[in-house]
């Protein structure tokens, strides 16, 4: 029996030593924005490779005829590929088996329109995902939606916010052992944050933790253990907010889910505090800015980290959080690679919270460092924000080093693909009072380019060796994903709308296209029923960024889009709004 034992422990061994040193065959689908429960949007298809990209060819242009900002992640499931748009949130589907991917179906789930006046920054919408025959996605007025894929029928709708209050849901779910898994935001609204499961058969709520609020609201119990001190105690979403103001106190999940399966831990960051104004709000202001893991069966927290406490620039901490295991000082670690707003790539053990290294990846003046032995953000206090005072110079600006858009892992090359921005800012706080569904800042912001004059860079980064391995700089902020396959070949989008592809080793272009509006999309590939590997991408600028294009703002107007109007007044003569999906292969067909 113990040779028995010890033999299957060795098989074990080897079993996880070969999945480490290589790729699990891919089955050529992207069921899910980050394509695997880790996120590392990274795809083991490489007919498409570094030597070949070059001859990609349009396979299929088709108009969205929306012309807001076209943030989604394309899912391909079953032979079918499948795209949400912004408001209203329409889904298509095309045929894969068909000559030209025609229409299959699509859907309009009609939104409230009033959603529209609550969501901050343009009404994106971050994508579907699909599990078992279902695709799941989120409407702007707050409701998690199920629809049959092959037919289009919706199966089931659940209403999980009020738009009275502020609330609207803009992000991916991911799904995971039967349940959906979603988020709000509105943090700029003075929302309180929450995590949501459903069950995916049903649409029934099966659990749900807020992210402020005393331990019964926000799941912490027995087996919740945070590394650091300052994330320990009793009732702390309440004990670090002044009075009630944890009630309207932001930290929405808008971002996007991971998890691991081994660990069986769900991940995921919480948004920022509300207001912006830091002094309506002393305190660390838990459980905002930060990441939580929890069980997915229960949403118990296990543990807790906040990357910005008592946040002072908007750097909300959503920013996803990848699955990868590394070699570090000889040791394989299990670990998140988070490239956070506040301007710092952190590996953090995902089993206990701790961060082993924390390296920024920006220029930074709002802080100095992270101490590994408390975890705590090491504050510059010359540029913290003081009522009635403008303070000059805040680098990384409140959209942080990195927003919203996601990066891409390569086990390959060892490196994570990063596209972010390079802005500054100055910024003058006052006081802000609370009305319910309206905005709840408190701070006006005037941003900039950061040094150097680029606005955008897409980085590949070494986490082990802490180190930026190559970039590439932008005219303007890169506000797309980022792509990775085994081909060696990484893409992105730019603002101005060119798609391009990179050698991942070097970052030399190889390939790139220029579509008819900016994109902020999340490129994927699949193969196809014919066997070819195709490249997907959604076009159509918008986005905080891309406001002043998507919404027709006046860059005259310093406050407008958030104080990002402003800096990218140059953008619209370099790009048009209207939305545009295209699909690329080496044989090419479009029309």
């Amino acid at each position: 029996m113990k040779l028995r034992r010890t033999l299957s422990a060795l098989l074990a061994a080897v079993s996880v030593a070969s999945a480490w040193a290589q790729p699990p065959a891919d089955d050529g689908e992207w069921r899910t924005a980050g394509k695997d429960p880790g996120l590392t949007r990274f795809s083991n298809l490489a007919q498409i490779d570094a030597g070949n990209v070059g001859q990609l060819k349009l396979a299929l242009h088709y108009p969205t005829g929306l012309d807001r900002g076209h943030e989604a992640a394309p899912i391909i499931a079953g032979n079918t590929m499948f795209v949400v748009g912004p408001y209203p949130n329409p889904v298509f589907a095309f045929d894969l088996t068909k000559p030209g991917f025609p229409l299959k179906w699509k859907i309009d789930p009609k939104p409230d329109a009033a959603s529209q006046g609550v969501a901050c920054c343009d009404t994106v919408n971050r994508g579907a995902a699909y599990a078992e025959g279902r695709l799941f996605f989120n409407t702007l007025d707050n409701h998690t939606v199920a629809l049959d894929a092959t037919t289009g029928k919706e199966l089931w709708r659940t209403k999980l916010g009020e738009i009275k209050l502020g609330e609207s849901m803009t992000m991916a779910p991911q799904v995971v052992k039967g349940k959906v898994f979603v988020g709000n935001s509105g943090g700029e609204m003075g929302v309180r944050g929450w995590i949501t499961a459903l069950d995916a058969a049903s649409g029934r709520i099966a659990w749900r933790a807020y992210n402020t609020g005393p331990d019964k609201d926000v799941l912490i119990g027995p087996a919740f253990k945070p590394f650091y001190k300052s994330d320990q105690g009793k009732d702390l979403g309440v004990s670090t907010w002044p009075g009630e103001a944890w009630k309207i106190g932001g930290g929405t999940v808008w971002g996007f889910i991971s998890y691991d399966a081994e660990l069986d831990l769900l991940f995921y960051g919480t948004g920022n505090p509300g207001p912006w104004n830091p002094d309506q709000r002393p305190g660390d202001n838990k459980w905002t800015s930060g990441l939580f893991a929890r069980k997915p069966d229960t949403g118990e927290a296990v543990w807790f980290y906040q990357t910005s406490p008592h946040d002072l620039h908007d750097y909300d901490g959503v920013n996803e959080n990848i699955v990868v295991d590394l070699e570090i000082q000889g040791a394989r670690r299990k670990v998140l690679l988070r490239p956070d707003r506040n301007g710092y790539l952190y590996v953090i053990d995902r089993g206990n919270g701790q961060v082993i290294s924390a390296t920024p990846f920006v220029h930074t003046t709002t802080s100095s460092g992270v101490d590994l032995q408390t975890g705590a953000l090491k504050y510059n206090a010359a540029k913290n924000p003081r009522a009635g005072e403008t303070v000059r110079s805040i680098c990384p600006a409140s959209p942080g080093a990195k927003d919203w858009q996601p990066s891409a892992w390569s086990p390959r090359t060892r490196l994570l693909y990063i596209p972010h921005q390079n802005l500054c800012q100055d910024a003058i706080t006052y006081e802000a009072s609370y009305i319910a569904g309206t905005p709840f800042v408190g701070a006006d912001v005037k941003m900039y380019p950061g040094p150097g004059g680029n606005r955008g860079v897409f980085t590949a980064w070494d986490p082990v060796n802490q180190r930026k391995a190559w970039d590439v700089r932008e005219r303007f902020p890169v506000w797309s994903g980022a792509l990775a396959t085994a081909g060696d070949v990484v893409f992105y989008g730019t603002m101005d709308g060119w798609f391009k592809a990179l050698d991942a080793r070097s970052g030399k272009l190889l390939w790139q296209f220029k579509g008819e509006s900016g994109i902020i999309g999340q490129p994927v590939t699949f193969r196809g029923p014919d066997g070819q590997q195709y490249v997907a991408v959604l076009a159509g600028v918008g986005g905080w960024a891309g406001a002043i294009v998507s919404g027709n703002l006046d860059a005259r107007d310093a406050t407008a889009g958030g104080g990002f109007a402003t800096t990218m007044r140059d953008l619209p003569a370099h790009t048009r709004r209207g939305g545009h999906l295209y699909v690329f292969s080496l044989r090419g067909g479009a029309k």
